[in-house]
């Protein structure tokens, strides 16, 4: 079964059908540019090109980098247009994609979903907690397996700081700094994390995880367990695509 998961963040928004039963996109994913200013409707028409590219008409998963309620209003828009905050985004895209049925979920829940049903979380008890490292932090919490959603960890204050404006992939590209400059900071973020949840397993996902190898080997001071995802910058377009046919039943 192959289900279409759309995944928008801060910098580009991507997109593929989804191959269900392996966990892994069925094509080549398509991806454009997040327009700036990222508003609803630009958003939403660079979702319809993404969906168009693959001449795709059945139900569509889609990720939102902030909190998203069971009836898929948008409640934070930290790292796109605060136009979003209020938006019934599932009726918004539906409507842009012709009546397609919509299907919307918080970017890291979709995307630890994923890794804890096909990536580096399969089989793993306790408290696992998968971040995403991109234009923000996004967190995603299961305990036992069962997700607590919209947790948002990324907005954690620490020395004063919102903790992805000094820990974020973006932080570090814009900063220009070195992967042991940032992954000293990424330790103190973990830290702060480990103190509060006591995770057995931190998952480390977003595009970074494609270059754990340059910086998770610094980080010495977490007493858990810290790996990579395992579908990388995939897992939220699976996610996504796995919550549409969960939607679907």
């Amino acid at each position: 079964m192959q289900i279409f998961g759309v995944d928008i963040g801060g910098s580009g928004i991507k997109g593929a059908p989804v191959d269900l039963a392996a966990g892994d996109l069925a094509a080549e994913r398509h991806k454009v540019l997040t327009p700036q200013p990222s508003t609803p409707d630009d958003v939403a028409e660079c979702v319809r090109q993404v969906v168009g590219h693959f001449d795709w008409h059945g139900p569509v998963g889609v990720t939102f980098p902030g909190v998203v309620t069971d009836a898929s209003t948008i409640r934070t828009a930290a790292n796109v247009d605060k136009q979003w905050i209020g938006t019934d985004a599932a009726a918004l895209l539906g409507e842009r994609l012709d009546g397609i049925p919509v299907t919307v979920v918080n970017d890291a829940d979709a995307a630890g979903v994923a890794e804890m049903n096909f990536g580096a979380g399969m089989g793993r008890r306790g408290t696992v907690i998968v971040l995403t490292f991109g234009t923000g932090i996004g967190s995603a919490v299961f305990t036992d397996g069962v997700l607590v959603s919209n947790t948002e960890l990324g907005h954690l204050e620490l020395n004063g700081h919102d903790a992805e404006t000094r820990a974020s992939h973006k932080a570090r590209e814009d900063g220009d700094l070195s992967w042991e400059h940032w992954a000293r900071r990424v330790e103190k973020y973990l830290c702060h994390v480990e103190m509060l949840f006591s995770p057995e397993l931190f998952i480390v996902g977003g595009g970074v995880s494609r270059k754990a190898e340059k910086f998770l080997p610094l980080i010495t001071k977490v007493r858990a367990e810290i790996v990579p995802a395992r579908l990388q910058n995939n897992a939220g377009i699976v996610g996504a695509a796995m919550y549409a046919a969960q939607r679907r039943g």
